[in-house]
């Protein structure tokens, strides 16, 4: 069997290709609900393991992957822009900061429930006004926690980055590979 990845994601189904990693692709559709008073960490472990769980319930002898990504920066995090405003003014705040980007990952294989998370922290240089709006005009943001995509144009914005790339692209790789290796007998 193959591994089922949870998400739509076409970054998350392109890194697990690029590690050869089988995969099929099982959307979830559940109503993600995050519950009060939940700590950054606990908010992208509890996403993504209701991801893993909604697609498990229809799989229970798949292996079946979840993830959640967001970005966050003095606590506050920053989801998906809705608008050119929003986008803009998320631009705004990481300009001239160091932020982290967070990924939460769940793997459930009959009833066993592994879930946690990776951190990465990237710098981003003082940005002009200018620069935000020729960015946030010329790439497609709405899709991108945070409003970038560090694998599109927005690199040459980025002065340092400590810890997992793949993690910032959307899923942690080398930790992934590393957790999955309990299930390498279930994965062909």
């Amino acid at each position: 069997m193959a591994l089922i990845l949870a998400s739509n994601s076409p970054r998350r189904t392109e890194i697990l290709t690029l590690a050869h990693i089988k995969h099929k692709v099982i959307p979830s559709t559940c109503q993600e609900t995050i519950p009060d008073g939940l700590t950054l960490f606990e908010v992208v472990e509890h996403l993504s393991y209701q991801k893993a769980l909604d697609v498990a319930k229809h799989y229970p002898n798949e292996v079946v992957l979840g993830a959640d990504t967001v970005v966050a920066i003095e606590g506050k995090i920053l989801g998906k822009p809705h608008d050119e405003k929003e986008a803009i003014w998320m631009l705004q705040s990481l300009s001239g900061k160091t932020h982290q980007v967070v990924t939460g990952i769940t793997i459930i294989h009959q009833g066993q429930i592994k879930t946690f998370h990776e951190i990465t922290e990237v710098e981003v240089m003082a940005l002009s006004i200018e620069q935000i709006l020729d960015y946030a005009q010329k790439e497609y943001i709405y899709d991108k926690a945070g409003s970038y995509a560090i694998q599109g144009s927005f690199c040459r914005y980025i002065s340092k980055i400590v810890g997992d790339y793949y993690n910032v692209v959307g899923l942690p790789i080398c930790r992934v590979y590393q957790e999955l290796k309990e299930f390498e007998d279930e994965i062909q």
